[in-house]
């Protein structure tokens, strides 16, 4: 599928695959497989932005993709996240969707939500948000969308 279905279709937190369709070179050939892991991967939906203008062009619709995260100790160093436009040439795929029950941890700044983390139950997002510290921070419940809001609830930490 296209990026445009990406982002009319996929919720926040989905698991998407992306590929640019060539296959994978052997390991042997390290700065041929740096290139080819560039265009295909898999990364966790957590962001989707509107076009944005600017002076002199617009930017179009994209969005991002959390790809991983590299840690010492405990402690997360850096962080990997990917964002595609819709212009991408790339062909993605939704691998999986959140599961109804898990809770999404938000955040709203700039005009977009973001995905903070994907939590397995109210009680595991409340105590995540309480170790991270993100003040501003919502959660969601997946499948509480259909019920008007019902299961959308705030939090501050």
């Amino acid at each position: 599928m296209s990026a445009t279905t990406i982002i009319d279709t996929a919720p926040l937190g989905a698991l998407i695959r992306y590929t640019d369709g060539s296959p994978k070179p052997p390991a042997r050939f390290t700065k041929k497989l740096a290139a080819w892991e560039r265009s295909n991967g898999v990364g966790r939906l957590v962001k989707k932005e509107p076009p944005r203008p600017y002076p002199t062009w617009t930017a179009p619709d994209s969005f991002t993709l959390h790809e991983g995260n590299f840690s010492s100790e405990g402690v997360i160093l850096v962080t990997i996240m990917r964002s595609h436009s819709v212009d991408s040439q790339l062909n993605f795929e939704v691998v999986e969707e959140p599961k109804a029950g898990q809770v999404r941890v938000l955040l709203d700044f700039g005009g977009s939500t973001e995905l903070l983390h994907l939590a397995s139950s109210v009680a595991a997002a409340e105590l995540w948000i309480a170790k991270e510290g993100y003040r501003n921070a919502r959660f969601e419940i997946v499948g509480a969308e259909d019920d008007d809001g019902a299961g959308e609830e705030g939090i501050a930490a």
